[in-house]
């Protein structure tokens, strides 16, 4: 027999978790109906949900013994959720997969084929539109992958996304890299393998809100591109050698307009400018040292990505 995992981080989810759970039932009906030779279990992640996540998910354990769940102490954020997952995932093959049904639990069947039968490692969706979603938060994402593949070695598909069906070796890849500040986005790209790309319309929350802001989204971009580039370094040199560059144009040009045309320079708006302008890119070089200087701080803490404070197994004791 082989055993599937399906990994579903929660926050807030109790709108959306009988949907997920009825549309799971159905896929997982069919799919052992079509393979006599696989089983399947549901490891939920409840990331310090404020809401009844955590008490349904008390409930679905003792009722269907396929149903795992594990809870945060607190909320430690999805990349968290997603490798707890993976650390506690038993499965042959591994699934991670949101509970708000933006990732069609449909496409499951053709990544197990593709997976099981064609020799790929992994088999993953990619959106090819945004429907639903802002404009100016669809730019800024489009945007966001241009930018990422200039200046990474590492390529990260445009659209790709969370939802994805691996290989036990694969697994292990990305577990093998126990980093604290974590994008798996680009972990997921940077391990390699054989990975087969699913194209599909986007598909909007069957129930509930978002917790994904803005802000936590450009936030969460620049995380990418501190722990996979180091182009910025490289930006703050380069802004460096041309602020040298204007200031020492600057200084000939004065000079000559004293000596060969005998103009006076003004004092006071020339300093002030020259202030303002050379202030401004020493705080924007010191910033960006200061956030590769963060990242390797927070990761010489060794602090656990992330606290459990209970499971399906303490439940099962009482």
């Amino acid at each position: 027999m082989k055993l599937i995992s399906v990994i579903v981080p929660c926050y807030n989810e109790q709108e959306v978790l009988p949907l997920y759970y009825d549309e799971m039932n159905k896929i997982m009906a069919q799919m052992k109906s079509e393979h006599d030779d696989i089983e399947f279990e549901l490891l939920f992640i409840n990331d310090g949900s404020k809401d009844n996540t955590l008490k349904m998910l008390r409930e679905l354990s003792e009722k269907d013994k396929r149903v795992r769940y594990i809870s945060f102490s607190r909320n430690f954020g999805k990349e968290a959720g997603m490798y707890a997952g993976l650390e506690n995932a038993k499965g042959d093959y591994v699934v991670i997969m949101d509970a708000d049904l933006q990732h069609p639990p449909a496409f499951i069947p053709d990544m197990y084929n593709y997976v099981s039968k064609e020799g790929y490692d992994c088999a993953t969706t990619r959106r090819v539109s945004r429907k639903g979603e802002s404009k100016i938060r669809s730019w800024f994402a489009m945007k966001f992958y241009k930018i990422m593949n200039k200046i990474s070695q590492t390529e990260i598909v445009d659209g790709a996304q969370d939802f994805r069906f691996m290989t036990r070796q694969m697994v292990d890849a990305i577990l093998s890299m126990k980093e604290y500040n974590r994008f798996s986005k680009g972990i997921f790209s940077w391990v390699g393998f054989n990975v087969k790309y699913i194209e599909y319309e986007n598909v909007e929350r069957a129930a509930g809100t978002t917790a994904w802001s803005f802000w936590k989204l450009f936030m969460y971009s620049l995380e990418g591109i501190f722990a996979f580039s180091t182009a910025p370094l490289a930006l703050a040199s380069l802004l460096g050698v041309l602020s040298c560059l204007v200031a020492f144009i600057w200084i000939i040009v004065i000079i000559i307009k004293t000596l060969a045309f005998g103009e006076s320079v003004q004092g006071f708006p020339t300093i002030m400018c020259a202030i303002f302008f050379i202030g401004g890119l020493q705080l924007f070089c010191t910033g960006i040292l200061g956030q590769y200087l963060s990242k390797t701080y927070l990761e010489t803490k060794n602090r656990p990505i992330y606290i459990i404070s209970e499971t399906d197994k303490n439940t099962s004791e009482k």
